[in-house]
């Protein structure tokens, strides 16, 4: 019998699984047979979120020209690259472009045929367009996974979990909002994928609450408007009259800034400098484990700031007070007090200083009299916001989000570090495209997009739901529906997916966040004492090795990539022994 593999889950991660694996076979797995099993219900590559049947309304939130599938020679792996085209190279648009989710699903459903493609003669794909259900066997034999309608289990020496994005039973909070909806006859949609959602239940011209501003907020706001009839001229938005009034409020009470749109030049910052493999190596290291933000926030910030202050003084001298080599002597020795006061010094302008603190609660401190105050200032913040994402005399902002990228992927390292990071990551370089914005901001002189504030606080009571802000003290918005804009935290206790259910109960660990621990070499699962399962791999969001956004721009080393490559090889490897006499079932 045939050595197997069974992926669960053929999206973006599960076809970059392949890619890898197609990459490595020649040295790895030469002249030896194996069957792949993909197992997913929706088509191999685009996978669930990626499917042409959604909306061509739906936008990546990427540049063509920044969405790749292929390795490069940044990439620290075993592995060799295997070259091949952008998103923008492939279908033909310019880099710039933002293109749907159709057309990148396109793009991904090619670049799996193209993987299949290059694996060796005796390597073959079954894709299995169902959802599996269960993955049993001992640790040292063969794993069998239970596929939903089939009477008898896959069997497979190696399974790897790709399941991407997952649904989620609804926290206390969330249970408490549909029971008081149900009650009083209102609307409540949970987290969800917002292309999923039934928006049929908001209903034209009544207020609905939102929580959340980011990325899922914008899906949502485009499929109601346009969806719904709407269109834009210029910098106006004519509605259909279907569309509801939307009331959003978020912890920080503005939207994700900006995509940057303008490309950098000259010397880029070179990075890891002050939190690379060296300094999460130390971190691993220690026995007692490490505190986040006592002991890796502080080498953030230097590293953030260390991006910053070299593009600024290398691309606009003009603006600083000190030679670039005084200021990095100095900056890499100085505690962070002193390196405020060395800033001070050296940077005269403080709209020139990198202040992440500020960026991170951006109205902190900020009231307004009335609503009508509070939507001229968010309007003014906004058209500020793409002003500045898109003129290069603000470069530095460029290099930090290069900056957050090498950090996030040696943060990826460490493993769980809890949710604070990613969402301050996305909200500084995972926003929305600017042509976003300025739709927000049309809607917002139409009258059908209003602003709350930051700290929005919703409650249920009075038979309907009501939101508060501390940013226009006094005020309150009443709405019979509230819309939770966001997608399902990504825990194993409260995944609706039965497979990753069952394996936490079999006794796979999970990070005090609840993502599932795996090895952070090659991607196995961890059980409770910290063992690796030989047989069962997991790569994704739901883990502690979760890499930023959804895909890698070229040539930034990226991390997926990496862990891609590791557990291809780590998989080859162990299947090689078994090819000539694989385990009977």
């Amino acid at each position: 019998m045939k050595p197997a593999l069974v992926i669960v889950g053929a999206g973006p991660r599960g076809t970059g699984l392949v890619e890898r694996i197609a990459a490595n076979a020649a040295e790895l797995y030469a002249g030896s047979q194996l069957d792949i099993h993909l197992v997913d219900p929706h088509p191999p590559g685009g996978g669930r979120i990626w499917r042409d049947a959604q909306s061509p309304l739906l936008w990546m939130n990427s540049h063509a020209e920044d969405v790749t599938m292929f390795t490069d020679d940044t990439v620290d792996m075993a592995g060799p690259v295997r070259e091949g085209p952008t998103l923008h190279e492939w279908a033909g648009v310019t880099g710039s472009t933002f293109a749907d989710r159709r057309l990148q699903g396109a793009y991904l459903r090619w670049v799996y045929d193209d993987a299949v493609a290059a694996l060796p003669p005796g390597i073959t794909v079954h894709h299995h367009p169902v959802r599996a259900l269960r993955v049993g066997g001992p640790r040292d034999g063969r794993q069998q996974v239970w596929l939903e309608g089939r009477p008898r289990p896959l069997l497979a020496d190696l399974v790897v979990l790709a399941l991407g994005h997952l649904d989620a039973e609804h926290d206390e909070q969330q249970r408490e909002l549909a029971s008081y909806a149900r009650t009083h006859g209102l609307v409540h949609l949970p987290p969800d994928f917002t292309a999923d959602s039934d928006l049929s239940v908001l209903k034209a011209g009544e207020p609905v609450l939102v929580r959340g501003f980011g990325l899922a907020f914008v899906d949502l706001m485009a499929l109601l408007t346009e969806g719904r009839g709407g269109r834009y001229e210029q910098d106006a938005y004519l509605p259909s009259g279907q569309e509801p009034v939307l009331y959003v409020g978020s912890r920080r009470g503005v939207p994700y800034h900006s995509k940057i749109g303008y490309d950098l030049t000259g010397e880029r910052p070179p990075l890891p400098r002050f939190l690379g493999p060296a300094e999460t190596g130390a971190l691993l290291a220690r026995p007692d484990g490490f505190d986040f933000r006592e002991e890796v926030w502080p080498l953030v910030e230097k590293e953030l700031g260390y991006a910053h202050y070299h593009r600024l003084f290398t691309a606009h001298p003009e603006r600083t007070a000190l030679k670039w080599a005084d200021f990095e002597e100095r900056y890499a020795d100085a505690d962070p007090g002193e390196r405020a006061a060395l800033v001070a010094e050296a940077v005269p302008d403080p709209a020139d200083r990198l202040d992440l603190a500020a960026l991170d609660r951006p109205l902190a401190g900020e009231h307004h009299a009335t609503p009508e105050e509070f939507q001229r200032a968010l309007r003014d913040r906004i058209e500020e916001d793409l002003r500045r994402r898109h003129d290069p005399r603000h470069s530095p902002d460029l290099a930090v989000f290069l900056g957050l990228l090498s950090v996030y992927g040696q943060l990826v390292r460490l493993g769980d570090i809890g949710p604070w990071w990613h969402g301050f990551f996305s909200f500084l370089a995972s926003g929305p495209p600017g042509p976003r914005l300025r739709q927000m901001l049309a809607l917002s002189r139409a009258g059908v997009l209003r602003f709350v504030g930051a700290d929005m606080n919703v409650t249920a009571e009075g038979g309907v739901f009501r939101a508060t802000s501390p940013t226009v003290p006094g005020h309150t918005v009443e709405a019979r529906a509230l819309v939770e804009a966001r997608l399902p935290e990504p825990t194993v206790r409260r995944t609706r997916d039965a497979l990753l259910r069952d394996l936490h109960a079999d006794g796979a660990a999970e990070t005090p966040d609840g993502l599932l621990r795996v090895d952070r070499a090659d991607g196995r699962v961890l059980d409770g004492a910290g063992r690796p399962h030989p047989r069962r791999f997991a790569l994704g969001p739901f883990t502690d090795g979760r890499t930023p956004g959804a895909f890698t721009r070229p040539l930034t080393g990226g991390p997926a990539f990496r862990q891609n490559d590791a557990t291809a090889r780590a998989a080859l490897t162990f299947l090689r022994a078994l090819a000539p006499h694989a385990s009977a079932a």
